[in-house]
This record gives structure tokens, sequence and C-alpha cells, in this order.
């Protein structure tokens, strides 16, 4: 099977091809890096021809305003090419609980991209996953100086990007689910414990400030970030991705 990923040299999209060549697929990563933008289609019809299945992993450089353009403008121009290419199955990575965070922008703006990919022409599946272990450490700097992190104590369910990326190719490889998959990490942290296992782990003195209105996540209510029943738990705990 031939997998064009979009995306596919990202934190993400790398381990997905990396997984589909591995089991035999040809999986192929685009980019800007190798001339594929989908804000501007310059190389997307390249990229689709002859794939069986896109999966689209892109992202905007900020979390701000611009991200709901952004979507309706990339998934615009992948659903277009796909219908063109006669490509048989498009597959997006979304986040468990977009749209029960009305307060974010962003994810107001991934519940944008879902809902275009489900009116779109191409059979579709939609992974929704809690936030990656990869990305703690850039949390935590969004509201820290030399000596606190100010972090809400906003419950989440983080899992290992690998096991992110394992769901995709799976997924990317079966038949379209015309829905959505969620995944998770099998324990739930509140945001400010996260932190503090995470400075503790790399002997990080700084003191974390329970804040329940400092950055991105303090807009999340109550369990909006955990996941449902019916979801797929992964096996990696954060410790044991923390001790690598």
């Amino acid at each position: 099977m031939k997998i064009a990923v979009i995306g596919g040299t990202g934190l993400i999209g790398s381990r997905v091809v990396e997984i589909l060549n591995a089991r035999g697929h040809e999986a192929v990563p685009h980019s800007r890096s190798t001339g594929v933008d989908l804000l501007t289609g310059q190389g997307v019809p390249e990229a689709l021809t002859g794939a069986d299945v896109v999966v689209n992993l892109t992202k905007p450089q900020s979390f701000d305003d611009a991200s709901p353009a952004f979507f309706r403008k990339t998934m615009d121009t992948l659903l277009t090419g796909a219908e063109a290419a006669g490509v048989g199955h498009a597959v997006i990575l979304s986040i468990v609980g977009a749209d029960l965070v009305p307060g974010s922008v962003y994810y107001r703006a991934k519940v944008l991209q879902e809902d275009l990919l489900k009116a779109g022409p191409v059979p579709y599946s939609i992974v929704r996953s809690t936030q990656f272990f990869e990305f703690i450490d850039t949390v935590l700097s969004w509201t820290s100086d030399e000596h606190t992190v100010r972090l809400p104590a906003t419950l989440m369910q983080p899992m290992a990007a690998e096991d992110v990326a394992r769901a995709v190719a799976d997924v990317s490889v079966g038949v379209p689910l015309r829905g959505t998959l969620d995944i998770a990490g099998p324990e739930v942290f509140a945001l400010d414990e996260l932190g503090r296992i995470t400075l503790a782990a790399r002997g990080d003195r700084r003191t974390v400030v329970t804040d329940d209105s400092a950055g991105l996540y303090a807009a999340a209510p109550g369990s909006a970030l955990v996941a449902k029943d019916g979801a797929v738990i992964a096996t990696t705990t954060y410790r044991e991705w923390l001790a690598r």
C-alpha cells in the first residue's frame, strides 16, 4: 500500500513513515522541506499521485487566531487534491476533547479541521490523541521563569509520540473509519503534578506554582482532556518514558 504522509518529517510523521515502511508498505514523507505545501498547493498533486492513503499531520506554526484559516485552507487543498488523485482514504490526527474546550481558538480550529474532513468527498478516519509526553517541556516553558513554573491543575492523560504514531499507522492501513478513534496514555495527571514530576526527573530545582489561569490548558474545564470510554489506552507510562 502506498501512503503519502504530509507532515512526514515531524515528530509524529517521521515515526509513522518508519513504522509503515518497516511493515512493508510504501510510506513517503512529504513536507515543505521536500517541496510539498498544503497552504500554497505546491507539490500536492505530485505527492498524491498513485497514493492509496493520505495522512495529514501538518499544523500551523502557532496556536493563535490564525489557526482556523490555516486548517480551512490546508484541508481544502488536501481534499481537492485527494479526490482528483483518486485517493481512497484520508487520515488526520486531532486532539481528545477538542470539542469540549471552546475557550481555546486552537481547539476550535481542530474541530473545524475534523468537520471539513467529515464533509469532504474522501473516505476518512480521525485519530484523536491526548497530549504528547514530548510536548510537556514546551508546556512548562510557556509560563516559567528562572525560579518558578506556573501551571493549572488541568487533568490530562498524556502519551508517548511512538504510541501515537503506531495508532496512526494502524488506522491508515485499515478500512476508513468514517468516524473517530480516541487514543490516550495509561495515567491521568493534574498538569501541575506532571510539572513537578518532570522537574524532579530533570534535576530542575524550580518550584511549580498552581495557577489555574496559566497557559493554554487553563482553558480546558474538568476532565475535558481525559479519554472517555472506548478509547484505546497505550501502555507506556510517563515515568518509563522519562527514564529513557
